[in-house]
């Protein structure tokens, strides 16, 4: 059974969505020159975003080499920080994230990773990515 939520586009109960942010869109102002808060308030306007514990532990994981991905990651945290740290069963990120869409918990999910923008565009929720240089755009199921 597909959420209300989802078949409204990204509105939430209250009328404020609420997106989950996976690792790759908190990483994306260092790799792609995203500006992810911005980008996330011109296509929704006013939003929650959440953040999978398992999310912030991968980025945390990342942090610890060297090069461009330390440095992203180490954004993506600080990042994340600005969004509240939500728990799930999965420990793995992006079984997090597609538990949080099926769950209905969340009206979309922000991700540049295409087989997860798969997984959760099949559990029935929209998905926000790049389009372009840097520009954010919602893909519906």
């Amino acid at each position: 059974m597909v959420d209300d939520a989802h078949t409204d586009g990204l509105a939430g109960g209250d009328g404020v969505p609420v997106v989950a942010l996976d690792a790759s869109a908190l990483m994306a102002p260092v790799e792609a020159d995203l500006r992810l808060f911005e980008e996330l308030d011109r296509l929704l306007g006013d939003s929650t975003a959440v953040v999978p514990a398992a999310v912030v532990s991968e980025l945390d994981g990342l942090q610890g080499g060297n090069g461009k991905e330390a440095t992203a990651a180490s954004v993506g945290a600080d990042l994340a920080a600005r969004a509240e740290t939500v728990a799930t069963d999965a420990s793995y990120a992006d079984d997090a994230l597609v538990e949080l869409a099926t769950e209905g918990r969340v009206d979309g999910v922000v991700t540049n990773d295409r087989p997860l923008a798969n997984r959760v565009l099949e559990a029935g929720a929209p998905v926000i990515g790049l389009r372009g240089r840097n520009t954010l755009a919602i893909t519906e199921p």
